[in-house]
């Protein structure tokens, strides 16, 4: 089997490391001349980390993030406070990793560009898909090098204004809101001190103004304004400008502009995620705003859901993949749009990031299914003693591309390559297990 994959961002990027560990040949082109430098989607989800420790970069990301920063509030030049999006919670033995992380997104990539390439998969740069045909066998794909292959499956993760998804006319529904308008940045800020985020504003609309959150690697923050005009400078002096409006002037010195944008709300929903062998992830298939920080971690659960099922190869199998991620999607998208209404009408809510952002509520069960914990659900963690008395953890277990049998007080060998004999009292209530119980978790970590 090969794949082609069009677009190197998060999506791309964990798709192809989903597919290259189980050997599957794939090739990651984007258009791009160069990789992206930018913050852009920094906000990591605890489900997306649960994703990153089963890829084997999650020690990586840990490295180099940040945890969500204690943000100052300063009103008219006066300090009005401290407060955090979401304040810390403690590991439990079903949740490692409760807490979001902060990263840019290029350094995000540039991690799973490295884990790729360790599979002996390199992103190629400059190389745009310009068309592509398919039967039910194959699908035949047009090169801007002037290449054409033949694959098996074509994926687009070549973001919002994705051509794949175009070429395939599937409707991009939702909305695109002229009137709301911010710029975006990276920027060193002298006069701020970096273990802070910082949100400035005026005592007359104090939900009306410019966040500075802090950036790992090194003394940048990501910059966050609101637009007034038509007109956008998106240079260092339009952001000091801007800086000096709602800080006030000399509360901070801007320096190094490495990445600037001018962002506005976009929400849309593709029509299908599928047509025949050719499927979209991640923002060709869905925009967020960025309030909830859910449009990367989406895509990364997009392709972790793809990936295994495009291994698998049955259509009982890819069938599943529409009904379960566009249904993720629209919810998803819900709970960025309610967030983002909340800014607009100025409820101090919007600073905030509830359970529902975490991601660790997806599930794909049936709606019927009353029972606690059932088939489409997350599988969560749980501790373990081997057969040697060493502690370990379930995740440690599910780590890998196999799907995994939970036996619980077996009184029969194993016969599954990949079993899991259980005692622990702890993972039995986790699981709501009785002595005999057999759990089947999918690659995705999701109760089969």
């Amino acid at each position: 089997m090969n794949v082609l994959i069009a677009g190197a961002g998060p999506t791309g990027l964990t798709l192809g490391i989903e597919l290259a560990r189980r050997g599957i040949a794939v090739r990651v082109i984007d258009k791009a001349t160069e990789f992206f430098n930018g913050s852009r989607g920094d906000g990591l989800q605890p489900r997306t980390l649960e994703v990153f420790e089963d890829l084997g970069v999650l020690d990586e990301v840990l490295a180099q993030s940040l945890p969500i920063p204690l943000m100052k509030i300063v009103i008219s030049g006066q300090p009005f406070g401290e407060r955090r999006m979401a304040d810390p919670v403690e590991p439990t033995p079903d949740i490692p990793y409760p807490n979001a992380r902060m990263l840019g997104q290029s350094r995000t990539e540039q991690i799973l560009r490295d884990k790729l390439a360790e599979y002996g998969v390199s992103v190629e740069l400059n190389t745009a898909i310009t068309g592509f045909t398919q039967t039910a066998r194959e699908v035949t794909a047009e090169l801007s090098t002037g290449e054409t292959l033949t694959i098996d499956y074509l994926v687009g993760a070549d973001g919002g204004k994705s051509f794949v998804r175009k070429h395939l006319g599937i409707a991009f529904e939702g909305t695109t809101d002229e009137s709301i308008r911010t710029l975006l940045g990276d920027v060193a800020a002298d006069g701020l001190d970096h273990e802070y985020g910082y949100w400035f504003a005026s005592k007359d609309n104090p939900m009306a103004g410019i966040a500075m959150t802090p950036l790992s690697g090194g003394d940048q923050f990501q910059f966050g304004a609101p637009l007034d005009g038509d007109d956008a400078d998106t240079s260092l002096e339009g952001l000091q400008a801007l800086v000096d409006k709602y800080a006030g002037p000399g509360t901070a010195k801007l320096r190094d502009l490495t990445w600037s944008t001018v962002w506005r709300p976009n929400v849309r929903l593709a029509a299908k995620f599928r047509v025949g062998r050719v499927f979209i992830a991640g923002d060709a298939a869905h925009v967020h705003p960025p309030t909830g920080g859910q449009g990367l971690n989406t895509g990364v659960q997009d392709a972790y859901n793809l990936g295994w099922k495009l291994a698998d190869g049955r259509e009982e199998v890819l069938a599943t993949y529409e009904t379960e991620r566009r249904t993720n999607a629209e919810r998803v998208l819900g709970i960025s749009e309610d967030l983002m209404q909340k800014h607009v009408d100025g409820d101090e809510s919007a600073l905030e990031r509830g359970e529902n952002t975490r991601q660790l509520d997806v599930s794909y069960r049936d709606p019927s299914d009353t029972r606690p914990l059932t088939s489409g659900d997350r599988a969560p963690d749980a501790p373990l003693v081997d057969a040697e008395g060493n502690k370990v953890r379930l995740f440690e277990l599910f780590r890998g591309p196999h799907e995994t049998l939970l036996r619980f007080s077996p009184t029969t060998a194993p016969t599954h390559p990949h079993s899991v004999d259980i005692t622990s009292p702890e993972a039995f209530a986790i699981y709501h297990a009785q002595p005999g119980d057999e759990i089947l978790i999918r690659p995705d970590g999701y109760l089969a």
